[in-house]
């Protein structure tokens, strides 16, 4: 029952094309090539264009065409006006990053590590004042609150894996492997995972995170499998199956350095961070004894469930859930630019400064060695460049619990798109609750 596990990050890198372990270089307007401009005369139509095909550091992404702004807006509309979201866009990725000031891309070491110990201070406070109180009246709330820093742990560990925590790959990995081996993550086998999705945002066969079933692997699956991926609260627990063995239509392990996952020269990263994983299942077995398995349970294992929730909940709905739907690339209609253009930001209300802005989401995939205390502002002043390819997000109140109706009416609705078609939209199984719908 495994095969169902969703994707949050994984290696997968494109046809020939080889994917490294060092990270990306960051773009500049040096990197980019020049672009054709249609003449304001030339009638087109976006399925028609031609494009360039290049790359913007070592990724691979399509060059747009230049064309003029349509109607006083960014984007391309259709004849009846509408917006769609599926068209090249009329500005270049450099154009976006020009925008953003030169001190957003600044890392500071020091400013990483100061929301380090501020949330290893919460943590071990709160497990403090849980197990000193010891009462079922304080225990839930314990649970929700500590399976949260748990999530906010992770996502430090997440920019030290993007380089965005620091300049310096050492305290980068030290830092990572201490965050991620405390709540049971793999530091380099989900970093190398995750770069992958990064790299391949968008794309239909290539994505990691959360990526769409074909309908001929959807339809390959039993019954069973296919409720459990779309019927809550399974899919919200997907992750540590899926650090194990990927999702439907992928092979490979976090864990084992002869996964297809990894290159050869990413064997040594990928035993340590299991022998770290490791090591922190071996502290948990010896607390087990120490302390009995009940208050382990109490004090981690809850926490954890909550934690994974958490990531599964928040990588999903950055890329699930709009209002209209958001198109899949495959093929020559994919570019990085484009493909990351459809991930989408959220507001978590009183969440958002806890778990480090994670919500400011576009940016984050367009530019990922951004600190994520600078990823506000970035966004801020890429919204002119962006125009209607920037959503807006909803916002929340002081909890964000109006992203559990999001969630619920897009698991019913987006099961696989079509095995053909460079640019297609999630399609929906009437018949997967065992009665027809229509949408």
């Amino acid at each position: 029952m495994a095969s169902w596990v969703l994707s949050e990050c994984g290696l997968r890198p494109l046809p020939g094309n080889r994917v490294y372990a060092k990270p990306r270089p960051s773009f500049s307007l040096n990197n980019v090539l020049k672009f054709r401009t249609l003449p304001a005369s030339t009638p087109f139509k976006v399925s028609t264009w031609s494009r360039r095909r290049n790359f913007v550091g070592s990724l691979n992404v399509s060059t747009p065409l230049d064309v003029e702004t349509i109607n006083g807006v960014n984007g391309i509309e259709e004849d009846d006006g509408k917006f769609d979201p599926a068209a090249p866009p009329p500005f270049k990725l450099a154009d976006i990053r020009a925008a953003i000031p030169k001190h957003c891309w600044v890392k500071d070491p020091w400013r990483s590590m100061s929301y380090v110990l501020r949330d290893v201070v919460v943590v071990v406070g709160l497990a403090a004042v849980a197990a000193y109180f010891n009462n079922w009246l304080v225990w839930p709330f314990y649970w929700i609150a500590q399976g949260t820093m748990f999530w906010a742990l992770f996502v430090l560990g997440h920019d030290c894996g993007h380089g965005s925590f620091s300049n310096n790959t050492a305290l980068n990995s030290v830092a990572g492997h201490l965050l991620h081996s405390s709540i049971l993550v793999p530091y380099h086998g989900w970093r190398i995972s995750h770069r992958t999705h990064h790299q391949n945002h968008g794309h239909v066969e290539n994505d990691e995170s959360w990526h769409p079933l074909s309908e001929k692997i959807y339809k390959s699956l039993d019954t069973a499998t296919r409720l459990l991926r779309f019927t809550l609260p399974f899919p919200m627990l997907a992750y540590p199956i899926y650090l194990w063995s990927r999702s439907p239509g992928k092979k490979g392990s976090h864990f084992s350095p002869d996964s297809d996952l990894f290159t050869p020269n990413e064997r040594s990263d990928i035993i340590t961070s299991t022998a770290c994983w490791a090591a922190m299942v071996g502290l948990l077995v010896y607390l087990s004894f120490a302390m009995g398995p009940i208050q382990l349970l109490k004090l981690y294992g809850i926490p954890y469930g909550i934690f994974v929730m958490w990531l599964d909940l928040v990588t999903y709905l950055h890329h699930h859930g709009h209002d209209e739907k958001l198109p899949w690339y495959r093929g020559k209609e994919w570019s990085y630019l484009r493909g990351g253009l459809t991930t989408l930001d959220r507001d978590y209300g009183w969440i958002n400064n806890i778990h480090h802005d994670i919500g400011t989401h576009v940016i984050h995939h367009l530019f990922p060695q951004i600190p994520h205390y600078h990823l506000i502002e970035a966004t801020e002043a890429a919204k002119p460049v962006l125009g209607k390819y920037y959503r807006e997000p909803q916002k929340s109140g002081a909890f964000p619990f109006y992203l559990l109706g999001i969630l619920v009416r897009s698991m019913r609705k987006d099961h696989y798109v079509s095995d053909s078609g460079d640019v297609v939209y999630y399609q929906t199984d009437p018949q997967l609750y065992g009665a027809k719908r229509s949408d």
